[in-house]
């Protein structure tokens, strides 16, 4: 594809879906920014596995839900390597509360990362962008834009808005070349394994014992299996390639199947 020597900011790169997109970007011959927030071990070990294999990146940080952060990891980014082609919005918070154990303070503290952060890297890429009249922004929604979580509602709310974001920067900034897309994937396993590795949701013996009580991998996975990080990237690398400059403001169901049972 034709993203050779473009330049990327992941944003919650160190773990999971974050890691996998920016080691498959380089891995294509994208220079990366791998941003982290409170833990630098997993942008580490991001940048480590990048540089094994002779890929290109360096690690930022910055808290999302601070506007003069994002500014100075943008910038930092943009004078390291001369701009920003690809913007991929991925740093999120899960807090599985409640609907009544949510407050006023975890309420605001997930707006601010999930939604209003994803919001601010926009403003602060575009002008880059804007230079070369090109650009990539894709953010990371989930299946639970359109379907109720039953363990978060919050989480929930910014996933939806996160889609109309999309929606309504792609209009704003078609002018300029460039476009925004979302992917709104269903379960993916972000467990300690390689971002390139999968593994079954279930063991078969696992299957065997609890038949009688739930349903099988394929009544809820018609695919066999749950996501990978790699599934995502793979995903990632052709929205932000040039072959996809015709779609704007979709949202990319990214679920195996999921949704249709």
């Amino acid at each position: 594809m034709s993203i050779v020597g473009k330049i990327a900011l992941v944003t919650g790169a160190g773990t999971g879906i974050g890691k996998g997109v920016a080691i498959e970007l380089a891995r294509r011959g994208v220079m990366v920014a791998i941003h982290y927030n409170q833990s630098d071990a997993g942008a580490l070990h991001t940048k480590q596995m990048i540089d094994d294999f002779g890929g290109n990146a360096m690690i930022v940080q910055a808290n999302i839900s601070q506007k003069d952060e994002i500014e100075r990891m943008v910038s930092t980014t943009a004078g390291h390597y001369g701009g920003i082609d690809i913007l991929v919005n991925n740093a999120a918070l899960q807090l599985n509360y409640g609907f009544f154990e949510h407050d006023e303070v975890s309420f605001d503290r997930m707006m601010n990362i999930n939604l209003k952060g994803y919001w601010q890297c926009i403003q602060a890429v575009v002008p880059y962008m804007k230079e070369k009249q090109s650009g990539r922004i894709i953010n990371m929604s989930s299946v639970h834009s359109k379907r109720p979580t039953d363990f978060d509602a919050v989480y929930s709310m910014t996933k939806g808005g996160i889609r109309m974001l999309g929606r309504e920067s792609a209009i704003e900034l078609a002018t300029y070349g460039i476009t925004v897309n979302t992917i709104e994937p269903g379960a993916v396993d972000v467990g300690k394994q390689s971002a390139r590795e999968s593994k079954p949701i279930m063991s078969a013996e696992d299957v065997a014992k609890h038949k009688k009580t739930t349903r099988s991998i394929h009544d809820k996975f018609p695919l066999g299996r749950v996501g990978r990080p790699l599934d995502v990237a793979q995903l990632v690398c052709f929205i932000a390639s040039d072959e996809s400059e015709f779609m704007t403001g979709s949202a990319i169901r990214l679920d195996g199947g999921s949704m249709l049972l």
